[in-house]
């Protein structure tokens, strides 16, 4: 049985992992830190790790990125996409009227992780203006919280599955601004992943250093792919850490790497002088809408 290391039970990494590995049974291993999640699995204690690493809101998740580049030396085994969706939820019977209509006049306080809070701001400027708003490490630790405080007038942002976990209700569901509010995560982990299901193409991930005072260097990285017809999904540039105004380029190939073109547009780059790490070349998975989230 693999074991995975993801953040804590309930949020929406956790909704992820279950959602990619279906009925297959593994074995879970909750952090409270993005840092434990990835040492887990670079120590040897989980075989992989679950990292949420774009949002279409928030877009790149900077921390998470720079980890995998510069903390741990964990491929990318597998991508997937998986919806980022937020309800309200609070003790029962907490926001209702004695007609049982829903009454947000008695609610006080607001708590969430600040990245969920943000895709939020819209229904609670509607609902509960006045409610004051705390940020906590985890969507999941904001239900918790919430449960331990009834008749306070206190209500958590989180999932569905935070809900069930600690026998609160959802007061109101999916209520993030924007319905398209989809997230990208990555299984990180030494060995290679055989999934029993059916994935949507191949990717590779590479970082490439280009050499200092190399005027075009980075367009003719770029054309290195470009006359080959290479397709590339991203490319992002992220700081060394080693010198002010120094650069990896972190660009997703959608190609794996065993195919004819792609190495050799590699070994092109790396003439130019440039350095080339492999992150990454893996299977990627939509999100099947008929696998309905949990609710």
């Amino acid at each position: 049985m693999k074991s995975i290391a993801v953040l804590p039970q309930g949020t929406v990494s956790h909704e992820a992992l279950l959602h990619l590995f279906g009925d297959e049974p593994v074995s879970i291993e909750h952090h409270k830190l993005i840092s434990d999640v990835f040492l887990s699995t670079a120590g040897g204690t989980t075989d992989y790790s679950v990292i949420p690493i774009e949002n279409t809101i928030d877009g790149s998740v900077s921390l998470h990125i720079d980890w995998l580049i510069n903390e741990v030396n964990l491929p990318m085994q597998a991508e997937w996409i998986f919806p980022s969706i937020q309800n309200l939820i609070g003790n029962p019977g907490e926001f209702m009227n004695a007609g049982g209509e829903k009454d947000y006049a008695g609610m006080v306080r607001i708590l969430s992780h600040p990245v969920a809070m943000a895709q939020c701001l819209q229904f609670i400027r509607e609902h509960a203006p006045w409610a004051e708003l705390e940020s906590v490490g985890s969507t999941s630790e904001a239900v918790e919280i919430v449960k331990n405080n009834p008749g306070k007038g206190w209500a958590a942002i989180g999932t569905a599955l935070g809900a069930a976990t600690h026998g609160l209700e959802i007061v109101e569901r999916k209520i993030t601004d924007h319905h398209n509010n989809y997230t990208r995560f990555v299984l990180v982990g030494p060995q290679k992943l055989s999934l029993p299901r059916k994935n949507s193409g191949d990717k590779t991930s590479i970082l490439v250093t280009l050499p200092e005072d190399f005027p075009g260097a980075l367009h003719q990285v770029l054309a290195a792919f470009a006359w080959r017809r290479l397709n590339l999904s991203r490319i992002e540039s992220r700081p060394t850490k080693k010198k002010l105004g120094t650069y990896y380029f972190y660009i997703d190939v959608l190609e794996p790497i065993e195919s004819v073109l792609l190495p050799a547009a590699i070994e092109e780059i790396k003439a130019l002088g440039c350095q080339v790490r492999i992150l990454g070349s893996y299977p990627t998975y939509t999100y099947e809408e008929e696998k309905a989230e949990v609710q």
